[in-house]
């Protein structure tokens, strides 16, 4: 079975948020974006917000304060897994350890939990900043 049947939906808290600037964005995976995703609506998850550079890392805690995202819903979910994959750099085709490993995890939306696919860091955190408010635009 392939791995989108098990959520439509993804899980972005940082630059791939409506709302973030696209700019820096590959110009294919922004168009991909915008055409291949629905927004579901505001979402969130009980971790840590984390700023690596100039984008955030997410580490789950339920007993850590709320990180602000939003939900997408996917129209074509194999490519875009595919290129989200390549873009937080955890697909074969990168080398181990990867920054992001991609997760089903359950989401807190409006509705109740819904499972969304998100990228946690898979690194070390030891130095990195807490983003305090949970929500990178906002940080």
């Amino acid at each position: 079975m392939p791995t989108f049947e098990k959520s439509p939906h993804v899980f972005v808290y940082g630059t791939l948020r409506p709302g973030a600037s696209r700019a820096a964005l590959p110009t294919g995976l922004a168009r991909m974006l915008a055409l291949e995703t629905v927004p579901a609506g505001p979402a969130r998850v009980r971790g840590h917000l984390l700023r690596v550079a100039d984008y955030p890392a997410l580490v789950l805690d339920e007993e850590a304060g709320w990180v602000i995202g939003d939900l997408l819903r996917m129209t074509n979910p194999a490519p875009l897994l595919a290129a989200l994959d390549a873009y937080e750099e955890c697909s074969a085709d990168f080398p181990q350890p990867h920054e992001y490993r991609r997760v089903l995890i359950d989401v807190q939306s409006p509705e109740g939990p819904v499972p969304a696919w998100a990228w946690l860091y898979a690194r070390t955190t030891d130095g990195l900043p807490i983003i305090e408010s949970g929500d990178f635009l906002n940080s």
